[in-house]
């Protein structure tokens, strides 16, 4: 089976490049209810953000905040820096444990990827060509590293926790697929952990260990990012409590407004609220795809 295939079913991944090139200055506050991919092609590059501690990257590097993060770019002239950046939205604002499994910011450098390789070149060469259809093939390649990233933070284990480390985990592995595959079952410690071939209290040990939380905030978090989905596609909430597991409307309600804080009607005209916005901000995209 695919481990990464569920989260591709149920969240659209998309990107949009915003600007690439030389880079020397401060960029704006990027702050848009979406994630940002920067790679660092050459040259040295510092990233602040509130209540942190800059951050120098002074070799070519992936700059992944997964998440909406307000941060800054800041770069002279004479360090010669070249970058390419996107804003990525996978599931904006929802409980996709795929990207939760990612600190913020997460930077590695190009010469840790040699798989992904093949894949920047292009991404270099098209980001200097003027050729038709330069934007959408960025896009493209963009959302195509991402998913590269992905499986070889997995395969890899280049984060420290999370659903990725449960995934390259042989036994965690099946649990973790079946919840995946059936969100609707009401699934019992003892059912999980004869999937991962473990005793309860070994498997509960364990995937909290590994994953960073219980198996059952996993299942529900889960659950209500699949919800949050099934809402912005307009989904009732009858039909989507039957399909992740929830007795009915007001159960699922409860449970929502629980972990989320607000309603799932409340949840949904805010979300619809920060696309409005965004576009009114920039109707063709994040940056429109800029060019040094």
């Amino acid at each position: 089976m695919d481990r990464l295939a569920p989260f591709f079913e149920r969240f659209t991944l998309s990107a949009r490049m915003f600007y690439s090139g030389a880079f020397c200055g401060i960029s704006p506050n990027l702050d848009e209810q979406a994630g940002h991919l920067h790679v660092l092609k050459k040259g040295r590059l510092t990233v602040t953000h509130p209540n942190a501690r800059p951050i120098v990257v002074n070799t070519p590097s992936i700059i992944f905040l997964p998440r909406p993060h307000q941060h800054r770019l800041h770069a002279s002239e004479e360090e010669g820096t070249e970058l390419v950046c996107a804003t990525v939205e996978f599931g904006t604002g929802m409980l996709n444990p795929l990207t939760a499994s990612f600190p913020e910011p997460f930077i590695i450098p190009l010469d840790s990827l040699p798989e992904l390789t093949p894949a920047l070149q292009l991404l270099f060469s098209e980001s200097s060509s003027d050729l038709p259809g330069r934007q959408t093939a960025l896009d493209r390649l963009f959302e195509y590293v991402l998913v590269l990233l992905f499986r070889s933070a997995m395969n890899a284990r280049l984060v420290d926790s999370g659903v990725l480390i449960g995934l390259s985990d042989p036994r965690l592995t099946k649990a973790i697929e079946v919840m995946h595959k059936h969100p609707e079952t009401s699934w019992t410690l003892e059912e999980l952990a004869q999937r991962a071939g473990m005793s309860r209290a070994r498997f509960a040990a364990h995937f909290r260990k590994v994953v960073g939380i219980t198996p059952f905030d996993y299942l529900t978090n889960w659950r209500l990012a699949i919800a949050q989905t099934m809402l912005r596609k307009g989904n009732s909430l009858k039909l989507i409590a039957t399909a992740v597991g929830y007795a009915n409307a007001t159960a699922l309600t409860r449970v929502f407004t629980q972990r989320l804080g607000m309603s799932p009607s409340e949840w949904l005209a805010r979300s619809r609220n920060d696309v409005v916005q965004r576009y009114a901000r920039d109707p063709v995209g994040a940056g429109g795809g800029a060019r040094a």
